[in-house]
């Protein structure tokens, strides 16, 4: 079976987590979860008490932030990928410049080490020259950058629905199957 890591970061955007989760669930991915302490606060403030609860019901493995010597740690380990929902300044420029200083940020450093695909839902608004810059490190790096932006041109019903499109769009970069965001399709032209 497919396994594929998601790290939580500090970010608002808590849904965002678990949209992927759920998505990657619904794939029948075993999912590995990082969730850093600012994560898991956003989780309870932004999704209530019972969300952490839902996401590590979620996952296969639940791995703590400080444990660096974790499975996931090793290029070794069969992981297909990682997402990082959401991915807060702090995670991003360690990322972007190599620090490796908790599981989240080393796990993502070996998905780049070893190219597989590490998608990264940044979130913050406005941007900052600093932040343009490690988002260039890490896509230069081989993360991709996916700044979780609504598909408007879907008309979304929801906001719910805006955030199940990101994370499928999360998902499907991780090349696991085909794709199962939805797709824009061209309104028929008059004759």
């Amino acid at each position: 079976m497919t396994r594929v890591v998601l790290g939580v970061s500090g970010a608002s955007g808590a849904q965002l987590a678990l949209a992927c989760a759920r998505d990657l669930a619904r794939r029948g991915a075993l999912l590995d979860l990082v969730v850093s302490t600012g994560g898991g606060r956003t989780l309870e403030l932004e999704g209530g008490e019972d969300a952490r609860s839902e996401l590590s019901a979620l996952a296969v493995r639940e791995h703590s932030i400080a444990d660096v010597g974790a499975e996931i740690a090793s290029g070794s380990s069969a992981i297909a990928g990682m997402i990082v929902a959401p991915c807060s300044m702090r995670t991003l420029s360690a990322i972007a410049h190599g620090l490796d200083d908790n599981l989240l940020t080393r796990a993502a450093s070996v998905q780049l080490k070893e190219r597989r695909p590490l998608v990264l839902l940044v979130r913050e608004a406005p941007l900052s020259l600093i932040h343009l810059r490690n988002m260039v490190l890490a896509t230069e790096a081989g993360a991709i950058i996916l700044p979780p932006v609504p598909a408007f041109y879907l008309q979304p019903a929801s906001l719910s629905d805006a955030v199940a499109q990101i994370a499928a769009r999360a998902v499907d970069l991780l090349r696991l199957g085909p794709a199962q965001a939805r797709a824009w399709s061209a309104p028929a032209s008059p004759d």
